[in-house]
């Protein structure tokens, strides 16, 4: 029996290089879950996810290749997913303990010393779910870190990255090293960048090699695994 669709839905960029990223990590989550998979957006690409579950017969199951609850969850994502009988939308990709992984091993690779500070520096959504989830992986950041960690965001909530590497910087920091948690390169992560830190780690789900972060891919399919499980 042919299993439950897998659409990965990730907000669309203009970046190329984001662009391969992004598919990258959806070849990796079709081998993982072995099931027809589509790669969908809710802005800028096409197609976008309304039109793919459209296109779609049988059950399926919407994944959604964002770190944090926001507008397009609920409202693009959500219609998609109520639009008819036998669709399913998961969870963000965070919080998740990868995802926490990913980061320390990003900030070991960038050579945090003792003296620095650091800024978990999120896209950002005027929805508070959003922050609140983004708070949940700071907190578990700075359980695995013996330096101060704040969060600061490109846009849509306050602090944002830049006033949040200034005040590291008065706080005493000898450098202020931004972990971004933005998935892909594109718009957001070219924000981060311009923050103002001594040092931006990579995308998360750009691997330090410029392959795709194969721990995205294995949260993609944890998140299906649960959904048709349940």
């Amino acid at each position: 029996m042919t299993r439950p669709t897998l659409v990965c839905c990730s907000h669309g960029t203009d970046s190329a290089e984001g662009r391969a990223v992004i598919s990258a990590i959806v070849d990796a989550a079709r081998a993982l879950v072995r099931a027809p998979t589509h790669e969908t957006y809710v802005d800028v690409q096409h197609p976008q996810v309304d039109e793919v579950v459209a296109s779609i017969d049988g059950p399926t199951v919407i994944v959604p290749l964002l770190l944090s609850p926001g507008f397009h969850t609920s409202v693009d994502i959500g219609r998609a997913a109520s639009s008819r009988p036998g669709v399913t939308a998961t969870g963000t990709l965070g919080p998740d303990p990868l995802l926490v992984d990913v980061l320390v091993d990003r900030l070991a690779s960038a050579g945090l010393r003792d003296g620095d500070r650091v800024v978990l520096a999120a896209s950002g959504s005027s929805r508070p779910e959003a922050a609140e989830r983004v708070e949940e992986v700071r907190a578990a950041l700075a359980e695995r870190l013996p330096h101060p960690v704040t969060a600061g965001y490109a846009y849509g909530a306050a602090p944002s990255v830049a006033e949040a590497v200034r005040e590291a910087r008065e706080a005493g920091a000898d450098r202020v090293v931004v972990a971004s948690y933005v998935l892909a390169p594109g718009h957001f992560a070219t924000l981060v960048a311009r923050s103002g830190a001594d040092v931006v780690t990579d995308p998360l789900g750009l691997s330090p090699d410029g392959s795709a972060e194969p721990r995205i891919a294995q949260i993609v399919a944890a998140r299906y695994a649960a959904a048709i499980g349940a």
